[in-house]
This record gives structure tokens, C-alpha cells and sequence, in this order.
């Protein structure tokens, strides 16, 4: 008896539609909690994406979901779950590889020349948005091996994400053998370890490497990002493109508050400070650059 009253809720679930009401209220508050618009054209990918969870809590209905969601209970018990499964998650190692060109033989050389390099200064690099990790990690390699050609430049990594699903991931430093096809093969002989036996077809992220990345939750709507210093250089790509403009521009101002003079920020191919009112200065294809 029991199984059939267990089959017959999954069932419900599974056929479960979301109203245009619970969509509404769903979208506002994705929208307020994480900046992430939500327009009616989105509709049936959220309805899918929220549908484990559904299952999950053995419900019958999204609008059951959204009493509990907003619920102080639900708050506290089901929020990240359901920005887990609502946020977007795809990266690559050393993604829009012109980036890390420009990082090593333009900017860096720049902040150096500005701030120099040795013990008292230690240059401190964002990857916002870091997803499984692969942008940080990169950012790793590739700020090591300047620092092996740089006496006396030394760096912090910090990787943030609003997802603890994808965070975990990014901390572990595992990946499948073709997600690093990327990456030079001089840095995989470095820098990564291959899984042997039961761990065959992966590959590992060596410890040197992971320890010098802090990854921290962060929701970018928070206030205060909780930053104790400011930013030498903040990677933020193809993030910003989930954001209305408006929330776009109050973001973007708050990254040049948290960036030094001089200070970098790397954008996504696709998104742009055309439009918006940033007082940041063009430095390059999809790189922006706060004013001495």
C-alpha cells in the first residue's frame, strides 16, 4: 500500500504543469533573489528544471512548491536546492583563450609596472561565477607560470558562485579526461593528476594548484560581497547576460567599487558596457579597465 501511494504522488509529479500565476511568482522571486530574469519564454525549462524537486519532496503541484518555497521552512530548507537547479552552469578550461593572452602580456605587465611585485603586495584575482571551477583553475595555471617568469609576484584566487552543487564540484577539482582537452599539454604534465584503476578517464587538479583558490558562496544581489580587500582583476564572463540591464549596470558599478585603480575586468563574448553607465574605460575585446 505504501509503495502504491509512493508511485501514484511520483506519477503526479511527473505530470505536474506550472501555472502561468506560480510562474510569475516563481520568476519575481528568482528574479529579486539571484538578478536572473525569468521571461514567459522560459517557462517550460523552469517547469522541467523544478520538476526533481517536485519528486524530490514527493509534491503534487508547483503551486504546492511555492507555498513551501516561500515559506520560512522552505527558505531556510529549499533555496539552494532550487537555485541549484535553476542556474545556468556551463564553462570551460581556459574558455576564450584571448583572455588569458591578454592577462599574461598585457595586463599583468601593467599592474606590475604600476604596484610592482614583491612580498607586500599580493595581487588578488576574482573568478565570479566560477561554476564547476574550470575558469579558476585556469586562471591558476596561467598566473603560476607568470609568477615562475615574475621575482616576486605573488596572487590570490578567489572563485565564487551562487550554485553549492556546482561549487563542491569546483572544490574536488575533478574533471573527465575530455572536459581538459584544452589545456596545453606542457600544464596537464604540470598541473594535473590522471586517475588510475576505478578512477580511470579522470583527471585531477593537483593539490599545489587547488591551494591557491578560496571558493566561496556568493549571490551577487547580497549587499556587501563580504570582501575584505579589492580586486587586482575580476573575471566575470558570460554571467551578466542572465541579468536585465538595470541589474546589469548596478552590478557592473559595484565590481569597479571592488576593483583597484588600474584594475581589469574580463567580460563574456557576448556581453558589453555599451548602453550602461560604468566608469569603467574599454582596454580590450571584451575587457575593461578602471581609471588611475
Amino acid at each position: 500500500m505504501i509503495t502504491a501511494i509512493h508511485e501514484t504522488t511520483q506519477a503526479n509529479a511527473f505530470k505536474a504543469t506550472l501555472s502561468e500565476k506560480d510562474f510569475r511568482r516563481l520568476s519575481e522571486f528568482i528574479h529579486k533573489e539571484c538578478g536572473i530574469k525569468m521571461p514567459e519564454a522560459k517557462k517550460v525549462l523552469l517547469e522541467a528544471r523544478l520538476r526533481k524537486r517536485l519528486r524530490a519532496l514527493g509534491m503534487h503541484s508547483y503551486c504546492e512548491y511555492c507555498d513551501y518555497l516561500f515559506s520560512p521552512e522552505g527558505a531556510r530548507n529549499e533555496l539552494t536546492h532550487m537555485i541549484d537547479v535553476v542556474t545556468t552552469n556551463k564553462t570551460d578550461f581556459f574558455r576564450e583563450a584571448g583572455h588569458f593572452d591578454y592577462l599574461v602580456r598585457t595586463a599583468l605587465p601593467e599592474l606590475v609596472k604600476l604596484y610592482g611585485a614583491n612580498i607586500r603586495k599580493k595581487y588578488a584575482v576574482w573568478s565570479a561565477g566560477c561554476s564547476t571551477g574550470e575558469e579558476p583553475h585556469t586562471l591558476a595555471m596561467v598566473l603560476n607560470e607568470f609568477a615562475q617568469q615574475q621575482q616576486g609576484f605573488n596572487f590570490s584566487i578567489l572563485a565564487t558562485d551562487i550554485s553549492t552543487r556546482v561549487l563542491e564540484q569546483a572544490r574536488r577539482g575533478i574533471y573527465k579526461e575530455d572536459v581538459i582537452e584544452p589545456v596545453p599539454m606542457a600544464m596537464k604534465k604540470k598541473y594535473l593528476l590522471k586517475g588510475k584503476d576505478n578512477n580511470k578517464g579522470l583527471v585531477r587538479v593537483g593539490p599545489q594548484l587547488r591551494s591557491l583558490i578560496e571558493f566561496r558562496r556568493l549571490n551577487f544581489m547580497d549587499s556587501d560581497f563580504g570582501m575584505s580587500r579589492p580586486m587586482d582583476i575580476i573575471f566575470c564572463r558570460n554571467v551578466i547576460i542572465y541579468f536585465d540591464r538595470a541589474t546589469q549596470e548596478k552590478l557592473l558599478n559595484r565590481f569597479a567599487r571592488h576593483l583597484i585603480p588600474g584594475g581589469y575586468l574580463f567580460m563574456g563574448h557576448s556581453e558589453t558596457l555599451n548602453g550602461l553607465d560604468v566608469p569603467l574605460l574599454s582596454a580590450g575585446p571584451m575587457v575593461y579597465r578602471k581609471p588611475l
